[in-house]
């Protein structure tokens, strides 16, 4: 018997599920374990640090500075990788950021607990800043994957053309935003249920979840081997 693999194109709806999920939960994580702080919404941080900074909380504004400086970065980086020296040694640039993601979620998994917080925050708002970089279309639709307003937004405005208009193309974006919507929803609720229990180290999940986003990508822009690709099918 045969098995197909959903295709894993940098735009299909299977990554971006996959990658609304991780989004969701490190947003739960380090919002849980790491001092309320958001690794994904800097617009979440920028009104924290504001209400800080407004009440004069000045060791407090220093928990949100760090965050927006390694989102920053993260976007200087997924924007390197582009450059046509860089991408022809990469060979394929996207899946080199969701390698490196990898990487970087499963070095915070193995840093002891005597490491600041601060420290796991900025690593975990460079990923999220590679992520958004790197994957922000959803079929031909702009989208993010580490947080929901516009996505949200984007639905609502598809589900009405869908109705007003019966347009079948509004009716296909609003199933796959409400797919990616209910993704990061998922992907919170794991985030918090399983920092509460197991702590720090299920930052693992989100590592795994990105492993097997790696390990499909791969196959599906033809990396693997035809031998091995037959098997698989």
């Amino acid at each position: 018997m045969k098995y197909r693999i959903p295709s894993l194109s940098s735009n299909s709806i299977y990554l971006g599920v996959l990658l609304a999920i991780v989004g969701g939960f490190l947003d739960a994580y380090t919002f849980i374990s790491r001092d309320g702080v958001f690794a994904n919404a800097q617009t979440g941080n920028m009104v924290l640090l504001s209400v800080k900074a407004a009440n004069k909380e000045w060791r407090g504004v220093l928990h949100f500075i760090p965050p927006i400086l390694a989102f920053i970065m993260g976007v200087l980086v997924s924007e390197m990788v582009k450059i046509p020296q860089i991408r022809e040694v990469l060979h394929s640039y996207r899946r080199s950021i969701l390698i490196l993601e990898c990487l970087v979620l499963i070095t915070v998994g193995l840093l002891p607990k005597s490491v600041p917080n601060i420290v796991v925050t900025v690593c975990i708002a460079f990923v999220s800043s590679l992520q958004i970089s790197t994957f922000n279309k959803l079929d031909k639709w702009a989208y993010n994957s580490t947080m929901t307003t516009g996505n949200l937004r984007t639905a609502t405005q598809a589900a009405y053309m869908a109705i007003k208009e019966n347009d079948l193309e509004a009716r296909k974006q609003f199933k796959e935003f409400f797919v990616i919507i209910l993704s990061f929803i998922f992907g919170a609720l794991t985030g918090t249920f399983s920092t509460t229990y197991f702590g720090n180290p299920s930052i693992y999940i989100a590592g795994g979840i990105l492993v097997i986003a790696i390990i499909l990508y791969h196959r599906d822009r033809g990396y693997l081997s035809e031998n091995l690709r037959s098997k698989i099918r």
